[in-house]
């Protein structure tokens, strides 16, 4: 049930950067942050048993998504679950192999598994839901919350692949050869997807996200019509305040998808996130707009590699990102260009914990630095 008793949020640095306002510090959370890369997550996933059996337990869930903020001075939480929850609930039949990637049981390529397509039931997903408000609770108003989804395009490309794919050849068969099929597909995952999103903004999210994964192996043309054009669908249709009566900043990242910045500047959300292939100095002149003006907020772009570097050498490689973007906005007055610092995409299990470390603090040291007046002679 929607709760509007949560404790105010004590750090909002990241849900200011995503409105635009000025903030004292580069707020910084990373993608997968929950995740293989630290023991302790390793040993609640033994417990649990599965990685569904991780994700689908509100308490496993909870103590989770919290395990990276006992260790590090985050400025969000992400809720810990998977993308790829609402093709489950429609009946798909999700699982996890140790070491592999994400299976279905059934997959989706041709006109009589397309008819059997629908939104699914939401109460399907209330163990995501219910996590959502545990986790809020949990947090006790330290950071904000975010909840997220796969965007319909990456949803399609695991429903159609049946798995992970490396030439993504049946979803673009499927594409190129029957394109209507295809449109039945996006249109009922963008559908589903806000519903999804809808319901997690009422469970307690503070900021929702969009994951394209995937859509950066389409072609110029193909991306507009079959991964943008459904974004925007669902887009169009999420809930703008929480339960608390707070705005709901809504955050698209598209892996691959620097070349279109210009088109996705007309999308109704907050935040654009860009892979580590982009210069942010030019993605803020793209689409970061002018002190009080329109524009986006920026999240992003650090290469999840780059960690693998001595910490001295993470903490330089973050200094350059922050220098990329270039001088904050610090009006606070007014709205204009901000950033939010991530990975360039989800932090590696072979990740050192200590090397985390070295980022965040360097990330905050720095660009309280880059805030503070240049002293005149």
């Amino acid at each position: 049930m929607p709760n509007s008793s949560f404790a105010p949020t004590r750090n909002d640095s990241f849900l200011r950067a995503c409105m635009r306002q000025a903030t004292d510090h580069t707020p910084v959370w990373l993608m997968r942050q929950a995740g293989r890369y630290l023991p302790e997550y390793c040993a609640t996933r033994a417990q649990a048993g599965s990685f569904m059996g991780l994700a689908t337990n509100v308490d496993f869930a909870t103590e989770v998504t919290l395990q990276p903020l006992e260790r590090y001075a985050l400025d969000a939480a992400i809720l810990f679950s998977d993308i790829l929850t609402v093709p489950d609930a429609m009946g798909l039949g999700l699982s996890f192999a140790m070491g592999e990637g994400p299976r279905f049981a059934k997959n989706v390529r041709n006109e009589a598994a397309v008819a059997e397509l629908a939104v699914p039931d939401m109460n399907k997903l209330r163990y995501v839901f219910d996590a959502v408000t545990s986790i809020r609770k949990a947090l006790d108003g330290r950071v904000p919350l975010i909840g997220f989804s796969g965007s319909p395009w990456t949803l399609a490309c695991y429903m159609v692949e049946g798995a992970g794919s490396d030439d993504y050849r049946h979803v673009k068969t499927l594409m190129y050869s029957r394109p209507d099929l295809m449109h039945q597909v996006l249109a009922i995952n963008a559908d589903s997807v806000a519903a999804y999103l809808n319901c997690q903004i009422d469970a307690g999210a503070q900021a929702v996200m969009v994951f394209d994964s995937w859509g950066g192996v389409l072609a110029d043309g193909a991306f507009q019509t079959f991964s943008l054009a459904y974004t925007a669908r669902v887009l169009r249709q999420l809930k703008r305040t929480g339960v608390d009566g707070k705005p709901v900043p809504r955050l698209v990242f598209t892996k691959g998808g620097g070349l279109w910045l210009d088109d996705m500047a007309a999308l109704d959300c907050e935040v654009l996130g860009v892979d580590w292939t982009v210069n942010l100095a030019k993605a803020r002149a793209q689409v970061g707009g002018a002190v009080g003006g329109p524009g986006k907020a920026l999240q992003g772009n650090l290469d999840p590699n780059a960690l693998f570097g001595t910490p001295a050498a993470v903490a330089s490689e973050a200094r350059k990102v922050l220098d990329a973007f270039g001088t904050p906005h610090t009006d606070a007055s007014t709205t204009g260009p901000t950033h939010i610092f991530n990975l360039g995409h989800g932090i590696s299990q072979h990740t050192d914990p200590e090397h985390v470390s070295a980022l965040i603090d360097a990330v905050h040291s720095h660009s309280r630095a880059l805030r503070q007046p240049v002293a005149r002679n």
